[in-house]
Formats: C-alpha cells, sequence, structure tokens
C-alpha cells in the first residue's frame, strides 16, 4: 500500500509543477477561453491543462517501473500501450483545446484511439458474474470500444465548472483504487501487485495535483485534452480488473463484489452519464439535435437553483462520493450494511442539494444564447 500512495504523490508532485508550464503553452498557443456573456468564468483562462496531467501520469508510470515490487506489472507492454493511446488522446484533446475540432473529427479519433488501445491488450473479454463471457473477438473489440468512448466523454461532459471534473475523478478513482488493491489482496495474498491500482493511483495522484490550480476561481481549465485523458484511464483501469477476472476462481461470495469495477467506473461517472442521458433526451424530445447548445445540464440547474460556484461543486463532490464508496463497499462489507450506508448518503445528499443554505449566493436565472460550447470553456460543448 505505501508504495501505491507513493506513485500517488509522486504523480500529484509532477502534475502540480507541469502545469504552471501547461499554461504557459496555452496562453503562447492561443488556447484561451475568453470571457462571454453566457461563460461562468469571468476572466479569459487558458485550458489545455491535460498536458501536466499527462506528465504526470508518465512520471509516475517510469517511476513505478522502477520499483521492484512493480516489475512484473511493467514486464508486460499493456501499461505502456496505455500510457501510449493516453498521450494520443491527450494530443487530440490539445489540438481541439487549440483548433476547435468539430465533433465528428473528434469521435473518429477517439475511436480509433480505444481501438488501438484494445488491440494492444487493453480489452474486455469476460463479465465475472454469472460465469458470463462474451463470445467472439470481434464483439469483445467492440464492446472494449464503445466503454472507453462512453468514459472519454462522460468526463467531458462533466467538465464544466472549475474543479468539477478533477474532484469527481479524484474522488471516485479513490474509491476505484481501494478496491482493485484489496480484490487482488483476496485472489492473491502472495502477489498483490496489480496494474488496475497502479493506474487508478496515478489518476488520482494527477488529479489532486491539478485541483490546486484548478479550483475556483480557475487559473487553468484542464481541457478536452485532460478530460479525455481521465475518461481513457479510468476505462482502461476498469477493463483491465473487470474484463480480465476469470469468473471459475471466485467464490459465489465474491461474483457481486467481482462485478463491481464495471460498476465503479459507471459510478464515478454516474453524475456525467446521467447528464448525457437526461440531456440528450429532453433534446430529442423537442425536437433538437442532441448536441444542440442549451442551458440544462445538472451543474447549471444547481447554479440556477440559487448555489454558488463551489457549492454546486461540492454538492457533485458529495453525490459522486456516496454512489462510488458504497459500490467500492461491497468487497468489505455485507450487502445491507452497504446498502444502509447508501440510503442514508442519498438522504443527505438530498438535503444539501435541495435546501439553500444562508451562505449559498443565489444565481439569477440568465437568458440569452445556449450556453454549450466547450466543457473546459466552463460552459459545456458536447465532445
Amino acid at each position: 500500500m505505501r508504495l501505491y500512495l507513493l506513485i500517488m504523490v509522486i504523480a500529484a508532485a509532477a502534475t502540480y509543477l507541469a502545469t504552471p508550464l501547461a499554461r504557459l503553452i496555452a496562453q503562447r498557443t492561443g488556447a484561451v477561453t475568453p470571457v462571454r456573456d453566457r461563460d461562468v468564468h469571468a476572466v479569459p483562462t487558458p485550458r489545455m491543462g491535460g498536458l501536466a496531467m499527462f506528465a504526470g501520469l508518465a512520471v509516475a508510470f517510469v517511476m513505478a517501473s522502477r520499483m521492484p515490487f512493480l516489475e512484473n506489472v511493467f514486464a508486460d507492454t499493456v501499461p505502456w500501450a496505455i500510457l501510449g493511446c493516453g498521450a494520443l488522446v491527450c494530443l487530440l484533446g490539445a489540438a481541439d483545446d487549440i483548433w476547435d475540432l468539430d465533433w465528428i473529427t473528434k469521435l473518429v479519433g477517439q475511436v480509433l484511439i480505444a481501438g488501438l488501445m484494445a488491440w494492444q491488450g487493453v480489452q474486455l473479454i469476460s463479465f465475472p458474474i454469472f460465469g458470463l463471457t462474451i463470445g467472439s473477438s470481434r464483439l469483445s473489440l467492440v464492446v472494449t470500444v464503445l466503454i472507453v468512448v462512453l468514459a472519454v466523454n462522460a468526463v467531458n461532459w462533466v467538465d464544466g465548472l472549475d474543479g468539477l471534473a478533477a474532484g469527481v475523478v479524484a474522488i471516485g478513482g479513490i474509491a476505484f483504487f481501494g478496491y482493485t488493491y484489496l480484490l487482488t489482496v483476496n485472489n492473491n495474498p502472495t502477489d498483490f501487485s496489480n496494474l488496475a491500482t497502479v493506474l487508478m493511483a496515478s489518476v488520482v495522484g494527477v488529479c489532486l495535483g491539478f485541483l490546486p490550480h484548478n479550483f475556483h476561481p480557475a487559473r487553468i481549465f484542464m481541457g478536452d485534452s485532460g478530460a479525455m485523458l481521465l475518461g481513457l484511464t479510468v476505462a482502461a483501469a476498469g477493463i483491465m480488473v473487470t474484463g480480465q477476472i476469470d469468473p471459475a476462481v471466485l467464490e459465489t461470495r465474491q461474483a457481486l463484489p467481482a462485478f463491481v469495477p464495471i460498476v465503479l467506473p459507471v459510478a464515478v461517472l454516474l453524475l456525467p452519464l446521467m447528464d448525457v442521458t437526461v440531456t440528450a433526451g429532453r433534446r430529442l424530445l423537442t425536437g433538437k439535435s442532441p448536441f444542440h447548445a442549451d442551458r440544462t445540464h445538472l451543474h447549471h440547474k444547481l447554479l440556477d437553483h440559487g448555489h454558488s460556484h463551489r457549492r454546486a461543486v461540492l454538492i457533485m463532490y458529495a453525490w459522486t462520493a456516496v454512489v462510488a464508496f458504497s459500490a467500492a463497499a461491497l468487497i468489505v462489507f455485507p450487502v445491507w450494511v452497504v446498502l444502509a450506508c447508501l440510503v442514508a448518503g442519498v438522504l443527505l445528499a438530498t438535503v444539501i442539494t435541495v435546501v439553500r443554505l444562508p451562505f449559498a449566493r443565489l444565481r439569477p436565472r440568465r437568458s440569452g444564447p445556449p450556453t454549450d460550447t466547450l466543457p473546459d470553456q466552463q460552459t459545456e460543448r458536447v465532445p
């Protein structure tokens, strides 16, 4: 555990130190979000913080590969394939941060990168519950690409307020990290080195290192380069745990917890996935394209309800923590205990969402042009 925490600290420190350089690069390349009436931020803010986040991830991987405890993990090509695909998706996002790519170009790029990662071995081959196994390599590839692209775009959607995406992924990532560590220890007490645990420790560290620069008022946005990188790594970790487990070796009592890794990425991304579903559905019902820009996202609703910028972010943090830690707790506690805690957490989160405390600054509903542009502009643009 101490080595995993060290990796987390290394990733956080490297990201924190690299972020000012990423900010300078964003300013020099014109990747700066201007201030408009429809935006939430108050001053022009550089984006492309994903460059610093990738730097933190790369440094953490290189340092981890030098640790004897993890030599078996990095003896394979898969970790470097994930890092390489992370570099590609980060570059794709950086290109969008600079030149504002259309959504079709980004989607094609995401599919190709996800396919490359699957081809390199990060592929969902089984659901470790009820002995269900994907029947063909072609279907495995399609399902894997679908999951990765969905995760990439879900994080991109949630990056709409200062510190929101980095905090949500960090909180959910801590739960995911603890789950993968305990699952590995339970299944192999003699060797609990695990790529998914290394990856999640690195991702959590990257988010924690970026947050001091990104929390409201943000000095830099992560941009598509950071949001897509986080989505790809979370999906890769979930696939590496769930998709590679042999259902035959699991005890009946472990069957539900072993399935949780495919649920945990959903738990981590629950709010953005809900946002995608509800918002796109609402647009379709009104006869509009699902990519039509409007002010109907979850965080817009929280702001319109009267919550301040920071409070809206903290509310979404709370919902993520309730769902993600409840899912991860299934490996430690009986189901009835987890359900009881989940109900209590949901009630508490509902109260802080609905009730406006006296210090919450009221925000009048804005009118004017739609606010969906770039997620990293704090005004979401559908990827």
